[in-house]
């Protein structure tokens, strides 16, 4: 193996000399980075598609990283609409004033659903999103006429990621990232099947019929844990850094909305990761036939260019607030913070007036094809899925019993690591954990909506590349 690498809770850390890091159990930097003693490679440059690292290595971003960068690196329009709002204000407290910046980011999101959606909410991370979620579902219970106080428990997916903070990891199946925390986390969530036709479809099993067996499963979940004290049915339109760009099979969410109007649930759709254009339309939702009652987002809002995620508030539940105490019990210093809403503005009139999510549609569909065409027959790739420009490419020792590899054996972060060295120069994005939360290896690649068709080929070959030379020098 050309890498070794440890698992922090699910995190992937390096330890090799390919990501440039420190041996020495000390080191110069003053932040507690993700590893302790390891210190992050230093990116001193950015444009387009390219990092620049401090020894002068161009790395090409065919992730964004996270997914986030949807527009790539440097965009002037993003610089100068946050140089604009500095002029104005930088900062005013929610409590008492609003923005500009911020009212036109909520039109336009809400102009973005049609109309199907009601308010937006903007706050700074994707783990702070699903906790204002969590908290939303729980008050319009409250608020109902009469309330239902009852109403406290959460049904999620396994093999899901929500978030870090201990509300939205608690909503999270992901079981490594849960572990340390685990006597901490809150005991009102539990968990059914993620929809996973690679692994969960048994053989000979029709869409139709893992569909029904799905929702059987949710049915009776809610009468396990009490119809009348479940909030919300919560997931991944498509699962992201859990499971590796896994999407639901057709028919599936229509048949989980079933199920929680039957019980008078809310449906929550983290689109945090999947959605603002990254599958192929601007919400994910909209490839589902349905519309979820509270929608999480974050990464494709803002671009990398602010700290910036929200929810998507429909109007069953901003109807019963009015008809209520018409407030949310819930806020934060930096909600709704001008810049990050000015640099979430420019990047969604970007997107739009580009036709940007159209171009997702049509370059994702040229890095399907090219990928399955280059990979498909590969011995260690057992699976390519995704949709729009975000694809998962999951390792499996063994093709026809889609045995994982052991995760000592760090195949993930050894593909990114391979990816990182200098003939390469290509960052893929690794997870682990993909098969039950503890084994399983994939990467994500998730490139930027303005990318081009020779973007996307440069991207296949060289990745392509990495993964055949690191299954080819790699030792049993």
């Amino acid at each position: 193996m050309t890498a070794s690498a440890t698992t922090n809770g699910g995190y992937l850390s390096s330890t090799s000399k390919t990501s440039n890091s420190h041996k020495s159990s000390k080191t110069n930097s003053a932040i507690l980075h993700r590893h302790i003693h390891h210190e992050p490679i230093t990116v001193v440059g950015a444009s387009g598609n390219y990092l620049e690292l401090s020894s002068g290595q161009k790395i090409l971003d065919a992730t964004g990283g996270a997914a986030v960068s949807c527009l790539g690196h440097g965009n002037v329009k993003v610089k100068e609409a946050i140089s604009r709002q500095m002029d104005q204000v930088s900062y005013c407290h929610s409590l008492f004033f609003g923005s500009s910046a911020g009212e036109e980011l909520g039109r336009e999101l809400i102009s973005s659903t049609a109309g199907r959606m009601a308010r937006a909410f903007i706050v700074s991370s994707g783990s702070e999103a699903m906790e204002a979620a969590m908290k939303l579902a729980r008050q319009y219970f409250l608020e109902l006429s009469p309330p239902q106080p009852n109403r406290r428990n959460f049904i999620a997916r396994k093999e899901s990621y929500h978030g870090t903070t201990l509300g939205a990891l608690s909503m999270s199946g992901h079981v490594a990232r849960r572990a340390l925390f685990e006597p901490m986390l809150l005991e009102n969530v539990s968990k059914v099947s993620a929809c996973n036709a690679y692994r969960g479809m048994q053989q000979d099993e029709t869409t139709g019929a893992y569909v029904a067996r799905l929702a059987q499963e949710l049915d009776d979940e809610f009468v396990r844990v009490g119809p009348e004290t479940v909030c919300a049915f919560v997931a991944e339109p498509v699962v992201g850094a859990a499971l590796g760009c896994v999407p639901s099979v057709p028919g599936y969410f229509q048949a989980m909305a079933a199920v929680c109007d039957k019980y008078g649930a809310l449906l929550i759709f983290d689109e945090v990761m999947s959605g603002m254009g990254r599958t192929g339309t601007l919400h994910a939702w909209e490839q589902e036939g349905v519309v979820p009652d509270i929608q999480t987002i974050g990464k494709g809002l803002g671009g990398g260019y602010a700290a910036v995620a929200g929810l998507m508030i429909g109007y069953r539940v901003l109807n019963t607030l009015d008809n209520g105490t018409g407030a949310f019990a819930h806020g934060q210093t930096y909600q709704g913070h001008p810049i990050a809403c000015a640099a979430a503005l420019e990047v969604q009139r970007i997107i739009r007036r580009e036709g940007l999510v159209e171009n997702v549609r049509r370059m994702g569909e040229l890095l399907s094809s090219q990928l399955k065409q280059r990979l498909e027959t590969h011995p260690y790739v057992g699976d390519i899925r995704g949709r729009g420009l975000f694809w998962g490419l999951e390792f499996v020792r063994n093709k026809e019993t889609k045995e994982p590899f052991n995760p000592k054996d760090g195949i993930a972060i050894g593909v990114h690591e391979k990816g990182l060295q200098p003939q390469y120069s290509i960052s893929l994005y690794p997870g682990t954990g993909t098969v039950d939360g503890r084994c399983g290896d994939h990467v994500l690649l998730a490139p930027a909506y303005n990318c081009t068709e020779s973007d996307i080929t440069l991207i296949v070959d060289t990745t392509v590349k990495v993964i055949e030379d690191f299954f080819a020098n790699r030792t049993a």
